[in-house]
């Protein structure tokens, strides 16, 4: 079973996803920011991150440049899909540059997160209904 951590501050989007991802057959992890993330990864890395563009503290964008410099190694192909509720194509263009490899729209979808999942290699056929 593959873990999907879910970087988001908002608790709606964090519980959506957790229903999205385990029906997906996956196991779900999650933090409320960039900072809390880090420190789940610390113990063990998960095999897919989503995480959100504007969060307090720590930005989508900051997260995963940090991510990748302490991860470098063992992330070089972790899927890590950058969450916004904007078409913002310089955000997108900074993520992209940080490291993120796919892109989600708010609200979250079952079936695009599927696809996601399964472009990154971490399904191979739809398990939603």
């Amino acid at each position: 079973m593959k873990t999907c951590l879910v970087v988001d501050d908002s608790s709606v989007i964090r519980k959506v996803a957790k229903r999205i991802i385990e029906d997906l057959g996956h196991r779900f992890e999650d933090a409320a920011d960039g900072e809390e993330a880090l420190l789940r990864c610390r113990d063990r890395l998960p095999d897919a991150i989503i995480v959100d563009w504007q969060m307090p503290g720590m930005n989508g964008v900051e997260f995963i440049k940090a991510f990748k410099e302490k991860y470098a190694d063992q992330s070089k192909n972790m899927p890590i899909m950058f969450c916004t509720s904007e078409m913002d194509v310089p955000a997108m263009t900074q993520a992209k540059r940080a490291g993120a490899s796919h892109f989600l729209m708010k609200p979250l979808d079952a079936k695009v997160v599927g696809q996601k999942l399964r472009e990154a290699g971490l399904m191979s056929e739809p398990s939603f209904a």
